[in-house]
């Protein structure tokens, strides 16, 4: 009897992975800064995360139900509360209900299943929900308040922001660094700030996990906190008084957050490790120079869009090398 060599279409072996675990995944990576901003800001973190998880959840049923008219569901596989999360991370203790809804419709109705769904969005959903309520509602959206007012919500006490203080620096406020919070105090997370951005402790704890789980890979965060540092590190080395240390760039504003959370979104990022480190040292550079010489003193949201963006073109000239292929020198 003779023997046939039988090729079928890749893959070949399935490693367990799936759409819903993976997602769950980072949902379990996200507890720790969960954590901290309910510890942090109590009732406000509360009613924004909750608020957002559920609207989120809300309007892909509603959209896939209803206009999109599909049989099946996708609420269940974690994508959407995933958005959820990381659209009220985003944002700050103190956001009224009705603008984290308006949020919420965005990230998911335009940021997500305009495009078909998962799988099929240019953009990370949760960021342009996040960018669309900072243009339309600058002054809601940048109004932090102080950490320790667990009970206190509309009307808690506001304060500036590390990344206000640096951009008062650079504009020719010669004693504002000065009043930046010590490197251990951002590192933990006491100061204002949006409700997930403020710990680097704990949003390092999900990175540690992530990889742990192998969720992700090193190349994208750690090429993108590596350019801020490189890149803070020169102009504060150039400049210390005007420009802050590149440890305070690190562990201030959404930097941890998009660099471990948001740029690693599987859909939005490059396939190959190649492209990997293109993306993150384009968004890292992107960051630092919004940072430090853009209008805005946060850089990290548009910087991700931004990249995001480029994704296809980078895909298409860093593809990796096809298995059995021989490379002509």
């Amino acid at each position: 009897m003779e023997n046939k060599l039988i090729v079928s279409l890749s893959p070949h072996v399935h490693n367990g992975d799936s759409v819903q675990k993976n997602m769950y995944g980072v949902i379990i990576a996200l507890i720790p800064a969960l954590l901290v901003s309910f510890y942090m800001f109590g009732l406000g973190a509360a009613i924004v995360t909750i608020t957002s998880v559920a609207a989120c959840v809300f309007f892909e049923w509603a959209i896939t139900k209803f206009i999109l008219k599909r049989d099946h569901s996708t609420i269940l596989d974690g994508s959407a509360i995933l958005t959820g999360i990381l659209l009220a991370f985003n944002l700050p203790s103190n956001l009224p209900v009705w603008i984290i809804i308006i949020g919420a419709l965005v990230a998911i109705g335009i940021g997500k299943m305009t495009f078909g769904g998962l799988g099929c969005n240019p953009f990370n959903p949760a960021l342009v929900g996040r960018v669309f309520l900072l243009i339309s509602f600058p002054v809601q959206m940048t109004s932090w308040p102080v950490a320790g007012q667990l009970t206190s919500y509309i009307d808690a006490e506001t304060a500036a922001t590390p990344l206000a203080l640096m951009k008062q620096a650079v504009h020719g406020d010669a004693g504002a660094l000065a009043q930046l919070p010590d490197v251990w105090s951002l590192f933990l997370g006491n100061n204002p700030g949006c409700i997930g951005e403020i710990s680097a402790l704990a949003l390092l704890l999900g990175l540690a996990y992530m990889l742990w789980k192998k969720i992700i890979s090193w190349h994208i965060p750690v090429s993108i906190l590596a350019t801020v540092f490189v890149f803070a590190g020169l102009l504060h080395w150039a400049n210390p008084e005007v420009y802050a240390s590149p440890f305070v760039h690190l562990f201030t504003g959404g930097l941890m957050l998009g660099a471990i959370f948001m740029a690693t979104d599987y859909v939005t990022s490059p396939m190959s490790h190649k492209g990997m480190v293109i993306y993150g040292v384009a968004i890292g550079f992107l960051t630092v120079v919004i940072r430090t010489f853009g209008a805005y003193p946060e850089g990290m949201s548009f910087a991700i869009l931004i990249m995001n963006a480029f994704t296809p073109l980078i895909n298409t000239y860093c593809k990796p090398k096809r298995f059995g292929e021989v490379v002509k020198k």
